[in-house]
């Protein structure tokens, strides 16, 4: 770890120690450290660290960290131009909330290019998700940040009618009137660190309601329609991504569209043994008359779950399986369908009922 003040520390420090109470916080490990002096000046820093947990008017903020406005103003500003502060205006004044890590800061700061430290920040940020104890705090809560969408169109007829629009990723699109489109931040990272990933990089990332309004106002994303957002939709299919989306049922802020060989929750799975979002409602059924053995799904899973042995259909691997359907829409000889799981979990209501019952589940009440 380079050389700091005593008083610089100490900010880094108290900043690491406000970010680790959120309900998905932080590890706090050398690595982390170097993180936030790389993204936070030492004002940001000992600012950061006296934010409250729930958004504030600038008033509170002011009173917080001791700042006078002509100071604080611009230092929030910017702030929120990195993405280490989201601003909302509400009620005629705007509120002020620390970005946590994930959802937050990671994905922000690598939503645009010409960081001249972006390898430096991208090697740390591998380093930093590869440890285990990370994983388990980012990804192993019950309650789950991410869930994943079924291939809506691997449904059998007949349960098509049961499928609710929350479990649907066109109607969660449609619901939302449009939102905005960025630069996928895991693939960004893996393309900093000699391995650049396959699958689309740039205008992928989906946002939408108000969380898109404050990415394209802060020039993270880009406008997209809900025409727009369809067809990255669909490319995302023809592709065979796996598409995860806020674990909530009411205007969830975002799809992702993710492959095992870059996205967290993906890799939390294969790496860490951590299940790294909740499944969705549905999980493959394979009809062994169909089946030709010819392994096609097993190589499109992105998190092994489904096995191949010598000349038998393959088997899944139903405590890991997170019921995308990507394995699905691959067979060339449609022998998976996509049914009802035995136990559903129903998502939490909203983002607030999602994040207080994190709170519950780690005592951070």
């Amino acid at each position: 770890m380079g050389h700091l003040s005593g008083g610089k520390e100490q900010a880094y420090r108290a900043l690491a120690e406000r970010l680790s109470r959120f309900p998905v916080g932080v590890v706090i490990n050398d690595t982390l450290m170097e993180i936030l002096k790389l993204l936070y000046t030492e004002k940001e820093a000992e600012a950061g660290s006296k934010f409250p947990i729930k958004p504030r008017p600038l008033e509170k903020i002011k009173e917080l960290t001791g700042m006078e406005e002509r100071k604080l103003v611009p230092l929030l500003d910017a702030m929120a131009e990195k993405g280490l502060v989201v601003d909302i205006p509400r009620k005629g004044t705007t509120y002020f909330m620390l970005s946590p890590v994930v959802v937050g800061f990671f994905e922000y700061s690598l939503m645009r290019t010409g960081n001249s430290r972006i390898k430096e920040l991208c090697s740390l940020y591998e380093e930093y998700f590869q440890d285990q104890l990370v994983a388990r705090e980012t990804f192993g809560s019950e309650t789950k940040m991410f869930r994943a969408l079924v291939y809506e169109h691997y449904i059998p007829e007949l349960v098509q009618t049961e499928v609710l629009d929350y479990e649907k990723a066109e109607a969660v699109i449609r619901n939302s009137g449009g939102g905005g489109l960025s630069i996928c931040a895991c693939r960004h990272k893996a393309s900093h660190l000699g391995e650049p990933c396959r699958f689309p990089m740039e205008d992928i990332c989906t946002s939408l309601g108000k969380p898109a309004e404050w990415l394209l106002r802060h020039n993270f994303a880009r406008k997209a329609s809900v025409d727009d957002l369809l067809r990255n939709l669909e490319r995302s299919y023809s592709l065979g991504l796996v598409l995860t989306c806020d674990n909530v049922i009411n205007e969830p802020a975002y799809i992702c569209h993710c492959c095992g060989c870059c996205c967290g929750p993906l890799k939390a799975i294969t790496e860490h043994g951590v299940l790294g979002g909740q499944p969705s409602s549905f999980i493959p059924s394979i009809d062994p008359e169909k089946c030709l053995g010819c392994e096609t799904c097993v190589d499109l899973c992105h998190i092994g779950a489904l096995k191949a042995p010598a000349q038998e259909e393959p088997i899944l691997d139903r405590e890991i399986c997170i019921g995308c359907g990507v394995c699905a829409a691959g067979c060339p000889v449609e022998a998976l369908k996509m049914v009802r799981r035995d136990n559903i979990i129903t998502p939490p209501e909203n983002k607030m009922a999602q994040l207080v019952n994190i709170a519950l589940e780690r005592n951070r009440f």
